[in-house]
């Protein structure tokens, strides 16, 4: 298991720079850890040694290896009641926990949110292409069974993704009710049904012309058919049932071009789900928070103002 203390270093001294140190004042609780699976999680595969944190260069701070799936719960000083269910990115070979998922845990803490940073199996890892998604369902599940321990609202905890987290936080929106695992501990009772989704730079499609990620490479490989395609594409699932969504995504993104998010955009609004979208210029992919001279760096502000207009009925 990764350890606190070097992901808090490495996230204080160059995440925290960039995104977190501005905002104050400081989290009075100190992290805590969730397991998801009472003893060995289900699915095929298992990973041996400890996990992995990426040194210098594009995979900075992002952890693979993961053999524990758990949830790192950042408590605010003063909770508004609401929860969010964080996947970092990183092409289900990684999760990128400095870029992504960790900057944007502590800003939405410090602004009262009971933020859960969920720390999933990776199929690059040698797990089941599924298992990310067992993961997901299990942590939505436990988190709405503990709403009361965390005094927030079990009708108000929501998921948000980053690029290939995106894809993880969508997939679980839409397939809430998909059976992916046997469980009958009382976390099963719980709906795995997030009230709202934010998903950045996401992968959606798995077809042509966006059939070029890791995403798609690590969850049905180069070869695939149309079938497995639309059954892992996020457009496909769109119902009028989803859940409130938000796309946000850059217009120069060449991993993740804004068609990812036009056609998940387009396919909720043909079915009368609520779902909003925003292009940003620039920004390329994997920008996180951005940075203080790029305009998308509003975009938490966009998702603050997106949720407090929402009435969830």
């Amino acid at each position: 298991m990764i350890s606190r203390r070097n992901i808090l270093r490495s996230t204080a001294g160059l995440a925290g720079a960039a995104a977190v140190a501005r905002v104050q004042p400081a989290l009075a609780h100190d992290l805590e850890e969730i397991m998801l699976w009472p003893g060995d999680p289900p699915g095929n595969g298992r990973v041996r040694g400890p996990e992995e944190v990426g040194g210098p260069g594009t995979g900075y701070g992002a952890v693979s290896n993961i053999s524990t799936p758990r949830m790192r719960v950042y408590r605010p000083n003063v909770a508004n009641g609401k929860a969010v269910l964080v996947c970092g990115g990183g092409g289900y070979f990684r999760i990128q926990l400095w870029k992504e998922s960790t900057p944007i845990a502590s800003l939405l803490a410090l602004k009262g949110y009971t933020v859960f940073e969920l720390i999933y199996r990776l199929p690059n890892d040698g797990w089941d292409a599924s298992a990310p998604f067992m993961d997901a369902q299990r942590a939505m599940k436990i988190i709405r069974s503990r709403a009361a321990d965390f005094g927030i609202r079990p009708d108000r905890i929501g998921i948000m993704g980053f690029s290939a987290g995106g894809h993880l936080a969508g997939y679980t929106a839409l397939l809430p009710d998909q059976q992916l695992y046997a469980g009958g501990d009382s976390h099963e009772a719980q709906s795995a049904r997030p009230d709202f989704s934010a998903l950045l730079f996401p992968v959606v499609s798995m077809r042509a012309p966006f059939d070029t990620t890791r995403t798609r490479r690590e969850i049905i490989g180069d070869d695939a058919n149309r079938a497995a395609e639309d059954a892992w594409s996020l457009d496909t699932h769109a119902s009028g049932s989803s859940p409130p969504t938000l796309i946000i995504s850059a217009a120069d993104d060449t991993i993740t071009p804004p068609g990812h998010g036009i056609s998940l955009f387009q396919a909720l609004r043909a079915r009368g789900a609520p779902a909003e979208l925003h292009i940003f210029e620039d920004g390329g992919h994997g920008w996180g928070l951005g940075t203080d001279n790029q305009i998308l760096s509003q975009w938490p502000d966009i998702f603050e103002n997106w949720i407090g207009k929402r009435t969830f009925e």
